[in-house]
């Protein structure tokens, strides 16, 4: 998809000190709002509709996908434009082929957000409760995602949508980062790419100052507008971790391997 700093054509709505700081706040509940809406019309209005379309179940996932991805994107442009925060995404033109699975860390609530707004047609791992929300449920089910529902079939589900063709987002810290705190990174993201990636991605996000992590609650937004940077790295080739050891071995080498580069090229 096109480079998102480069197709906006209005820019974020600009004020200055308490003004501005009130707005945002206004603006940060009007998005959190606006998600959920769309959740309900993308459950009981938009994804019924694309169900009725001919299609077979391959396809009737794909439109399912891209209605969500076109709903995310927006979303974007929403926070965007009403100048909540600001972002560039570097490399997303290399993200959503057969076989990807993307690695990305998890510095925020939005991470998921921006990825699956500039993929068309990505699954992803999610955490089980939005199999329950009513505002998610709806698309996280006839997108047909994985949920991390922590059953030992998680990570062979993971590897099927791989093998497959699919492409499969995935942050391998389970939850958002703490603030302050460096990633950590868990074994099973590296079990499910030796298992069934053709190609794995990493995906760099910051976000400064930091907002929407797990320690702080959605009203208490930062002094300045947020910068969300997202960066697309080299192709990691999965067989270069399997070659000359069992899985057990290649996968912790490869998770170490993601856990040194994350750091490396965070800190930079």
């Amino acid at each position: 998809m096109e480079n998102a700093s480069m197709d906006l054509a209005a820019n974020p709505v600009r004020r200055s000190g308490v003004g501005n700081y009130l707005w945002r706040l206004l603006a940060t509940g009007m998005s959190f709002a606006l998600f959920g809406l769309g959740g309900l019309v993308l459950r009981l209005i938009v994804l019924p509709l694309l169900g009725l379309l001919p299609g077979d179940a391959l396809v009737r996932r794909r439109r399912a996908r891209a209605a969500i991805s076109k709903a995310f994107y927006l979303h974007v442009q929403f926070m965007y434009r009403s100048g909540v925060l600001i972002y560039d995404f570097e490399g997303a033109e290399r993200l959503g082929r057969p076989g990807q699975m993307i690695i990305a860390n998890h510095p925020s609530l939005i991470d998921v957000v921006f990825l699956i707004a500039h993929i068309r047609d990505a699954n992803c791992i999610v955490k089980q409760s939005l199999w329950r929300n009513p505002f998610t449920r709806g698309p996280v089910r006839r997108a047909e995602y994985v949920s991390n529902n922590g059953s030992p079939d998680m990570l062979e589900q993971a590897a099927d949508a791989l093998r497959e063709g699919q492409t499969l987002i995935v942050f391998p810290e389970g939850t958002r980062t703490k603030p302050g705190m460096p990633p950590v990174f868990h074994r099973g993201a590296a079990a499910i790419a030796l298992r069934g990636a053709r190609v794995i991605t990493p995906v760099f996000i910051a976000v400064k100052p930091t907002t929407l992590t797990k320690a702080e609650p959605w009203y208490r937004i930062p002094a300045r507008r947020v910068r969300v940077t997202l960066r697309v790295g080299q192709d990691i080739a999965p067989e270069s971790f399997t070659a000359d050891a069992p899985q057990p071995i290649a996968s912790r080498r490869l998770n170490e391997h993601l856990h040194r580069l994350f750091l490396k090229e965070l800190s930079a």
